[in-house]
């Protein structure tokens, strides 16, 4: 019997309870840094030490923090269910509490690419990235993440493993983040959906929805719970 598959959408709210802090929660500065000084291809032609510097704090962190409630109740799902994970976040912590099958939509902070051929990608051995750091065709390397201003090259497969969705969560977003907000419109009007978040969101638009007015880390195992026992 083929078992049913849950698609699951997570954003900065599911990290957020395991300590890793969001940009959009302080007016556009990620802890002191104004967003366009680290995080667009620009600002790694401007200041490369200064890019470098702010992603080395943030992949250090990483190591500090570990997987919550709701990073658990996931990986638990797949007990029962083809669980399919596309998150916004580029942490691991999904990954380490178990999850099997995560798409990164905005690429991954363990991991490094070149900075000439955006193919050539590695993880990196510990938290530092340095300057002079190359790839084997001896270019620079850099964060393999999204930049803002930089194309999101797995929306299309986001977008198709949505549609084959026979229940669609969305947790710890705002859905305010495009293109990752449209991927709600991907999945079959029909099939039901749950939003798990603590926020005062427009989600009147969404047909099938439950509104889990809850943060992920209580909302994401009483959902799996109840998910389980059907």
């Amino acid at each position: 019997m083929t078992r049913k598959r849950i698609v699951v959408l997570t954003g900065a709210g599911v990290s957020a309870e395991s300590g890793i802090k969001t940009f959009r929660d302080s007016g556009g500065l990620w802890e002191e840094y104004d967003i366009m000084d680290v995080a667009t291809p620009e600002a790694w032609e401007r200041n490369m030490d200064l890019v470098l510097a702010f992603y080395n704090q943030r992949r250090k962190q990483l190591y500090e923090v570990s997987p919550n409630a709701s990073h658990y109740a996931l990986a638990e799902l797949e007990k029962k269910y083809d669980v399919q994970i596309i998150t916004q976040n580029v942490d691991d912590l999904h990954e380490r509490a178990g999850s099997t099958n995560v798409l990164h939509l905005h690429g991954e902070l363990k991991k490094v690419r070149s900075s000439v051929d955006e193919n050539l990608v590695y993880t990196l051995d510990g938290w530092e990235l340095k300057k002079g750091d190359v790839c084997e065709r001896g270019s620079q390397l850099r964060p393999h993440i999204v930049w803002f201003g930089e194309p999101v090259h797995m929306i299309p497969v986001a977008a198709e493993l949505c549609s084959t969705a026979d229940i669609f969560l969305i947790i710890g977003t705002s859905l305010n983040v495009y293109p990752a907000a449209g991927l709600v419109g991907y999945a079959p009007q029909e099939v039901p959906k749950y939003l798990i978040d603590p926020g005062h969101l427009s989600v009147g638009h969404i047909p099938n929805l439950k509104f889990i007015k809850e943060n992920a880390s209580t909302g994401t195992p009483k959902l799996a719970r109840e998910l389980l026992e059907n």
